[in-house]
């Protein structure tokens, strides 16, 4: 039962009166010195009350699941039939309830990591050094062996031999926040190429966009090329890379406990000794994780990309 109540009455019979329907309070020099002490038992009792905000540190126990956002480089029925497996399985042999989540657009993703909306999250580097501060998402595993390749495809029977190439042609990019999207506009425009931009939500509708020859050339990431359909990755090649960034990187919340954050990293550290991790991990095409060499994600602050135009 809250105290709260009993405390105004206490304050309220010790100073106050009702006159003319307005309320007067007497102080005295004495009774200065109680005041400030009911003042400090009241925002005491206010604080143990409704708690320290939605950044306190959670406990297992008081979560149905910690939330597991993936970016949505992928459709969501492709993330969820990759990720989704990965994700129970580090919460069976960690103990910790987690649930993959993800979002319908990058953007919207963006934001909800802006929100603090997942306790734990995989984003990409240049991300990661835009949010940090003001979010509190701390980096604590990266990918093994492995860097962010953003790279331009056109179809194998394409006339384009070089980027300069795609002057005054339709290009696809999974969006205009997508940082691989952001790495061939900056290029194009050092270059003095101008494309068409055409937004189509996920780099696997880049992929089978520009296969079925709808736009010219489009813009993706080396490893979810890789896991590509192979019907559809093979009518492709590959026009443009550009210089290689930190991999996708884990990072988490402030609120989620170290302890936690301890069971989950030790799980994923050890996926590669498991024949079922490895299996898992075939499915995203990662050969594993180790723990995030913090520096290289530090230095992403001083990248400076340039995003296209938003559609009309």
């Amino acid at each position: 039962m809250s105290l709260l109540p009993s405390v105004f009455s206490e304050a309220w019979e010790y100073g106050c009166f009702q006159q003319s329907g307005k309320v007067k309070v007497k102080i005295s020099i004495e009774s200065a010195w109680w005041y400030m002490r009911i003042i400090f038992a009241l925002l005491m009792l206010i604080v143990s009350e409704v708690g320290i905000g939605a950044d306190a540190p959670l406990r297992e126990q008081e979560v149905e699941a910690f939330r597991f956002g993936i970016a949505p480089q992928q459709s969501m029925r492709e993330l969820a039939k990759r990720w989704s497996p990965i994700i129970r399985y580090i919460g069976e042999r960690s103990g910790v309830p987690l649930q993959f989540q993800s979002a319908a657009s990058l953007a919207d993703f963006q934001n909800e990591i802006k929100g603090g909306r997942y306790d734990i999250t995989f984003v990409n580097a240049y991300h990661y050094a835009a949010i940090k501060k003001a979010t509190g998402y701390r980096v604590f595993l990266q990918e093994k062996d492995a860097k962010f390749v953003g790279m331009m495809v056109v179809r194998k029977d394409s006339p384009y031999q070089s980027i300069k190439d795609l002057d005054g042609k339709q290009v696809a990019y999974p969006g205009p926040t997508f940082v691989t999207t952001m790495l061939a506009h900056t290029y194009l425009t050092a270059n003095n190429v101008k494309v068409t931009p055409n937004y189509v939500v996920s780099m696997d509708s880049v992929y089978r966009t520009v296969a079925k020859g709808l736009f010219d050339a489009g813009q993706g990431e080396m490893r979810t090329f890789e896991i590509m359909d192979p019907a559809v990755r093979d009518q492709l090649r590959i026009l443009w890379t550009a210089d290689p960034l930190p991999p996708f990187a884990f990072v988490v919340h402030p609120r989620v406990p170290l302890a936690t954050i301890r069971k989950i990293q030790d799980v994923m550290v050890k996926m590669t000794e498991d024949p079922v991790g490895v299996e898992l991990l075939k499915a995203v095409n990662m050969k594993g994780f180790v723990e995030a060499q913090v520096a290289e994600y530090e230095l992403m602050g001083n990248l400076k990309l340039v995003a296209p135009d938003l559609p009309p």
